[in-house]
């Protein structure tokens, strides 16, 4: 077998297809946006055609692109956007409703309804989540209560219920796999993360049916292998995990106590705790962060809603910009006498506040505001946001008296002077890594490793390389008052 594996990336806004050398080294990619759908306010669909479609062009582009062929590879690993919501047809394979994205929050009133019948403790103790339209579950009660007839059709068997990652993988290998992994199934609202298993209990909550869930898996498997019409032989899928749980494994963080954060449409910072199931004080999720071998690693996360979305709202929205990387130099070109402050809660605000109905604010604004001063305002939004996320982490982490080492990664992360800010507002060193595309990384070495033909855990750890570690070299009181006016920023946006 060949040392090439190939990743594919399906997220947010693309879908992505990486092909890595033996050397674990990146030669060849393919990459295609797609459609969002925003049907009302709030609401966020993908078609998933075009979701298929596009991850399919990807993968041929970049088999195009390296000059192999399809039995040059050997595996695939599959890294998703986690916690979108896909139904289809058991015997067509076709969806029955476009995709509910993670962003969406049309179920928040389901979700108060549930927390006021007291019924949160229940899914927090049992799945380490919280009850937020952004997790899968109230997603597909919502879905199997709106398209007509799909609850008894799911009772029937007739339906299949998956992340992204259960839909691709029942496309590729031609409807043989029915399958999907721990760190996917753990982010549904309806997984039991201590016992591995469906739970009846919160099936029974939601009304959902257990006869459409997916069978779960090590996140290094056997998925299945590709059907050899779709890019000219069968490829074996060895691995599988929702894209920040990949991220985690592409930065190497397999210790208790390392923490990496990524920052892409949103920005989502998971902590290893090991074989600990460590519960939050803080409103901090616990998740699966890998299962290899049968043995569960658990993770603190904290999830932001907007992190690149603001840079993009500036482009797209406000028009302010036409590129993503003008926003560093405009940001290091704005008046320092000036501190405004963009509350981004466009979609709500996730982790630690988690707050469905919490609208986007800016406040700070003088008549000398303008494009550098928004600009400044975006990209800080997402250090101090970072900030909240450690504060809480240390509070739940800090009986065991380890220090986090942080790493980063996503799009964003390529910007000195985001990364820069970053240490500054958090007061900490940030190390970025010499290769950037973690989260489909760490899906290729799930399947490498699996195949043989990449290195064990100890060996992919010792690969990891630093890029550069930024340091603080902001003065203590121009932080605590950046992070002051931050704090009553979000207060102010909460009050509302």
């Amino acid at each position: 077998m060949s040392g090439y594996i190939l990743a594919i990336d399906q997220g947010t806004t693309s879908s992505r297809a990486i092909v890595f050398n033996g050397e674990m080294k990146a030669v060849a990619r393919g990459q295609k946006e797609f459609t969002q759908i925003f049907p009302q306010s709030g609401w966020v669909e993908h078609d998933p055609e075009e979701i298929w479609e596009s991850t399919l062009w990807s993968v041929r582009t970049a088999l195009t692109e390296s000059g192999l062929k399809a039995s040059d590879i050997s595996a695939i690993g599959i890294t998703n956007q986690r916690e979108t919501v896909v139904v289809w047809d058991r015997a067509t394979g076709k969806a029955i409703h476009n995709a509910i994205v993670w962003q969406d929050r049309r179920t928040a009133k389901f979700c108060e309804d549930l927390k006021a019948a007291g019924h949160e403790p229940l899914f927090t103790e049992k799945t380490g989540l919280l009850l937020d339209p952004y997790f899968s579950g109230t997603k597909l009660s919502w879905l199997l209560g709106h398209v007509e007839g799909a609850r008894e059709r799911a009772k029937k068997g007739e339906l299949c219920f998956g992340t992204v990652d259960a839909f691709l993988l029942w496309r590729l290998t031609g409807g043989k796999s029915f399958l999907t992994d721990a760190t996917n199934a753990s982010r549904t609202l309806i997984y039991n993360i201590a016992d591995n298993a469906w739970d009846e209990e919160l099936l029974d909550l939601l009304d959902i049916p257990a006869a459409m869930l997916p069978e779960v898996r090590d996140c290094a498997s056997d998925f299945g292998v590709t059907t050899a019409d779709l890019f000219g032989a069968e490829i074996p899928i060895l691995g599988v995990a929702g894209d920040q749980q990949a991220a985690t494994i592409g930065q190497a963080c397999f210790k208790p106590g390392m923490l990496k954060s990524t920052y892409g449409t949103g920005c989502f910072a998971l902590l290893n705790t090991g074989a600990d199931r460590v519960p939050s004080k803080n409103r901090l999720l616990t998740t699966i962060a890998y299962r290899l071998d049968g043995k569960t690693t658990y993770a603190l996360e904290g999830s932001i809603f907007i992190a690149g979305a603001a840079v993009q709202w500036l482009r797209d929205g406000l028009k302010i910009i036409k590129s993503a990387g003008e926003t560093a130099e405009l940001a290091e070109s704005a008046d320092p006498n000036q501190q405004v402050y963009l509350v981004p809660a466009f979609t709500g605000l996730g982790a630690p506040w988690w707050d469905a109905e919490a609208r986007g604010a800016i406040y700070g604004l003088t008549r000398n505001s303008g494009p550098a001063e928004f600009a400044r305002a975006a990209l800080e939004s997402v250090c101090y946001q970072t900030l909240d996320l450690l504060d809480a982490m240390h509070k739940d982490w800090q009986a065991d008296g380890k220090e986090t080492v942080l790493r980063v990664d996503g799009g964003m992360v390529a910007s000195d002077w985001t990364m820069q800010a970053l240490s500054d507002i958090l007061d900490a060193p940030v190390d970025r890594p010499q290769i950037l595309e973690t989260t489909a990384l760490g899906a290729a070495w799930l399947a490498g490793s699996r195949a043989g033909v990449w290195p064990d855990m100890a060996g992919f750890s010792a690969n990891w390389a630093l890029d550069r570690q930024f340091t603080p070299e902001m003065d203590d009181e121009t932080r605590k008052a950046k992070v002051e006016g931050w704090n009553k920023a979000v207060r102010k946006t909460l009050e509302v």
